[in-house]
């Protein structure tokens, strides 16, 4: 165990201001957010970060332009300001002075930026851009390490973009700060691959399907036959006509999406800053049995615990399994007894660990299912008091893997082998499992749920309504029900297994990229934009979506957490590209 450092105070950034001090017992600090062009100012973030502090904490101003920090968040102190509010800067950026049983009166002015560039979210590029939907979507990826500002600040040209985006196939687990590029397949998986191509189409023809001019997929050596190249120049195309390979200016307008309002400002906002730098945090999970939040670095062999009350960060090391491979843990759950469960990513493994001994325990995948292209992102122990099973997946076969605890092996399930709708790849992704341990599969390639009977090992397959969803994340609620993030829809669903029907909610954010989904225990669902940076809370009742903003431009939300046990719920997420935390607290 490794403690790493604790966290004093609270927070945000920069300059000098006048505040006028009077006697309160309610805001330490309060005033109005106002511009010349729009007056008073809804839906601005507020935030303050005390001088040498890692905590941060935001609000948001009401529809009078008027913002608030109640007395028990901020210790006394000097602070610095920042705001977010696309399309302006702020003039007076503190700092303030906090005095205990005093409130600083700070009235902010704001001025229209001379830089909107720098200020507008992925999803906000992605709706400034000229071209299709489907060109757009297909830029989902490459948020996956960095933000769209890096494409369109670029100066290459098609040419160019088909190299680039031949590097940038291979890396995972990677920011700019930590490049981590998987090892290139061997002739063997090379073969294998090719060979599971050609029998998926074999199986397809066989069935009746036509299969695309070019005829069988199953070489992939990257000449004009190979689907992959075709693919790559058209995005290179794409991409060199919304840089600035053709001159100094963007040749299209940049757009900005609303700012939170109602009751979507109604919301106070913790960030809490990791001590390690290069800290990825994918998953933060707050549901454990002992009041900690529990998260993963992406990156790096380390998952570790934040206690929200005093700041204290503690992490501890993971041993590597696969030396030369990208390092980096994704999904952390809880079994029943509250037991710690990690899927190692491209390490080839599941690590469990034991929160009452602190020991760490590591299963790898079988010799024949952990090549070069094995990915484990997703454990899923809820339901194994049932039958002493674990399951996980395993991305870069499409298969699911099934652990028998007390044994220690590992089987396969390979849920696509007899199907032959159509020609298309097929993916295991979120995984989830009900009361009866059989597990559900979401194919992030199509729009499909796969079920998997815990018994026969029979799988059975559902579609949603939209074509080409991308399910990509999804939780059970209280009555069984799947809720699952359509991630290239831009849409919220949930699968009732008792009538085998869906229902979908539009995300009211364009190009949100919705990751995750929960529902809390009080009837509404949330949700996380990983290209929006937007958080939304769906009451399914009315069909009502809230949306709240996070501080931070491009924040990378991954998994997203409800914990239920206040009331409001409190909503955590990470950042998968800064060591960062954050705590979303609702007033009503």
């Amino acid at each position: 165990m490794i403690v790493v450092a604790s966290m004093a105070g609270a927070l945000l950034y920069t300059g000098l201001a006048r505040v006028r001090a009077q006697s309160s017992a309610t805001a330490a600090v309060t005033g109005q957010v106002s511009s010349k062009e729009e007056g008073s100012m809804e839906g601005v973030l507020v935030g303050v970060k005390r001088e040498g502090a890692a905590i941060a904490v935001t609000v948001v101003s009401d529809d009078k332009g008027r913002y608030s920090f109640p007395q028990d968040r901020l210790q006394p102190g000097r602070y610095s300001l920042r705001i977010r509010a696309a399309g302006y800067d702020l003039e007076n950026s503190g700092p303030v002075e906090i005095t205990a049983g005093k409130t600083a009166e700070l009235d902010l002015k704001l001025r229209k930026t001379a830089e909107l560039a720098s200020q507008l979210s992925n999803a906000e590029w992605l709706l400034s851009m000229p071209g299709t939907k489907q060109q757009k979507v297909e830029l989902y990826n490459c948020t996956q390490c960095h933000s769209l500002e890096r494409i369109v600040r670029s100066r290459h040209t098609a040419d160019e973009w088909v190299q680039v985006l031949g590097r940038m196939t291979y890396y995972v687990g990677s920011t700019p700060l930590k490049p981590q590029r998987r090892p290139p397949n061997p002739p063997e998986e090379i073969a294998r691959q090719a060979s599971v191509r050609q029998e998926r189409d074999r199986r397809f023809v066989a069935a009746g399907g036509m299969l695309p001019q070019g005829g069988m997929q199953g070489g992939g050596g990257g000449g004009m036959g190979d689907p992959a190249a075709h693919r790559r120049r058209e995005i290179a195309q794409y991409l060199s006509t919304v840089n600035l390979s053709k001159g100094p200016a963007w040749g299209y307008e940049l757009k900005t999406l609303p700012r939170p309002k109602g009751r979507g400002t109604r919301a106070i906002i913790t960030t809490y800053e990791l001590p390690r730098k290069e800290t990825m945090v994918h998953d933060a999970n707050a549901g454990g049995p002992d009041g900690l939040v529990w998260y993963t670095d992406f990156g790096s062999q380390f998952f570790g615990t934040l206690d929200p009350k005093t700041g204290k960060v503690t992490e501890y090391p993971v041993p590597t399994l696969k030396p030369g491979f990208p390092e980096g843990l994704m999904d952390i759950r809880f079994d029943k007894e509250g037991n710690v469960w990690m899927g190692m990513m491209a390490q080839g493994g599941i690590a469990k660990f034991d929160r009452k001994t602190q020991k760490l325990v590591t299963y790898p995948l079988p010799p024949e299912m952990n090549g070069a292209t094995s990915q484990v992102a997703m454990v899923m122990p809820y339901s194994s008091h049932v039958d002493g099973k674990v399951w996980s997946n395993n991305v870069g076969y499409a298969a699911i893997q099934r652990l028998d605890v007390k044994t220690g092996e590992m089987e396969t399930i390979q849920p696509y082998a007899k199907y032959t709708r159509d020609a298309n790849d097929h993916g295991t992704y979120g995984i989830n499992a009900d009361a009866q341990n059989n597990l559900y599969v979401d194919d992030i390639r199509t729009n499909m749920i796969v079920k998997i009977d815990a018994k026969t090992r029979e799988a059975k397959f559902y579609n949603t309504p939209t074509p080409d969803s991308g399910p990509r994340r999804a939780r059970m609620d209280s009555q069984f029900n799947l809720w699952v993030a359509l991630s290239r829809a831009d849409k919220f669903a949930r699968f009732d297994p008792k009538t085998e029907s869906f229902q979908e909610w539009a995300s009211p954010t364009p190009f949100s990229q919705i990751y995750d989904i929960m529902p809390d225990e009080y009837g509404d669902v949330w949700a996380g934009g990983m290209t929006s940076d937007f958080v939304y809370r769906l009451n399914p009742q009315t069909s009502q979506i809230t949306q709240y903003l996070l501080p931070k431009i491009n924040t990378n939300i991954r998994r997203v957490d409800v914990d239920s046990t206040t009331k409001p719920p409190q909503f955590w997420v990470g950042d998968n590209q800064t060591p960062t935390i954050y705590r979303l607290e609702v007033l009503d």
